[in-house]
């Protein structure tokens, strides 16, 4: 849904370098009113870098956003790809058109005429680009995929898990209201070397579980939401070296803007809520979670 309000001041710039885990600028559109205001990828990235988020890891997760996402990468230094098939894209490209528990019915595009495996071909053909370091997005999300949808989605996951192993690729995981599901899946197909849990949206008893497997837990600026006391005692919950954070721009926009569009810029808000909520230093948290991002997806 298109968004009336105007872009979020600039942050004070952060005291050490940020990275940018999880960003959309494929879709900054789609969240402004006809598009109009998204100042092009150049300037987004020139924002981010003036308040200390210099890198960022672009992720496009369907038949469009994918291709574009490694063709941003490879012309922009500061910029790693991530490819995959969401899981509410996976039910589109087996044929299922079930209506959503919103009643909102999913919009077929042209890429959905695709079935499901050649998409999933599609996206490890790109995956062996260089600037890919990801499989990302993929997962389960049961928010809007009723159980007709739901098959579809598994396959897809476990399709993915697979892709992951095979090129030795971190990968990212998306989970709305499947906790356990998830951690079934990866129990039963084992995970990737590296498995991420982006835009982290459990409990502090999930994080635990996820940490214990080794998982990285990746945080959003739902962080910051008011009601969001849950995803705070989740932070706590996990060490630092398992710790990431993200923009999932142009969505999730931290408080006290959300509702407006994200950008990368605003890493530094969602970096300095962590380090409030777990009582570190916000440069060295941030420090940290740097290293643990170059670590993961390797050199920029």
């Amino acid at each position: 849904m298109a968004r009336s309000r105007g872009w979020p001041p600039d942050p004070e710039p952060f005291e050490v370098p940020l990275v940018d885990n999880h960003t959309h600028l494929t879709h900054v559109g789609d969240v402004l009113d006809d598009g109009a205001g998204d100042p092009g990828v150049a300037a987004h990235l020139r924002r981010a870098a003036a308040v200390g988020v210099g890198r960022v890891l672009q992720v496009g997760c369907d038949l469009d956003s994918a291709p574009a996402s490694v063709a941003m990468a490879a012309a922009h230094p500061k910029v790693l790809a991530g490819v995959a098939i969401h899981p509410n894209e996976a039910p589109l490209h087996d044929g299922v058109r079930e209506v959503a528990p919103d009643g909102l019915e999913p919009h077929v595009l042209e890429r959905h005429r695709v079935g499901l495996d050649e998409a999933i071909a599609q996206i490890a053909g790109l995956a062996g680009h260089e600037r890919v370091r990801t499989i990302a997005e993929t997962g389960l999300d049961f928010f809007r995929t009723g159980e007709r949808g739901r098959a579809s989605q598994h396959r897809s996951f476990r399709e993915h898990i697979a892709l992951a192993k095979e090129l030795d690729l971190p990968m990212q995981v998306h989970d709305r209201e499947a906790h356990a599901e998830i951690l079934a899946v990866l129990d039963a197909d084992g995970p990737p070397p590296v498995t991420v849990l982006h835009c982290f949206s459990g409990d502090a008893d999930f994080a635990r579980e996820c940490a214990e497997r080794g998982f990285f837990l990746s945080f959003a600026g739902t962080v910051t939401f008011k009601n969001a006391h849950y995803l705070r005692e989740a932070a706590l919950a996990v060490p630092v070296s398992q710790l990431l954070v993200e923009s999932d721009a142009p969505f999730l926009t931290p408080h006290p803007w959300r509702g407006a569009p994200n950008g990368p810029y605003l890493v530094p808000h969602t970096v300095r809520a962590l380090a409030q909520v777990r009582g570190e230093d916000p440069a060295v948290l941030g420090a940290a979670i740097t290293r643990t991002s170059e670590e993961i997806y390797g050199p920029w």
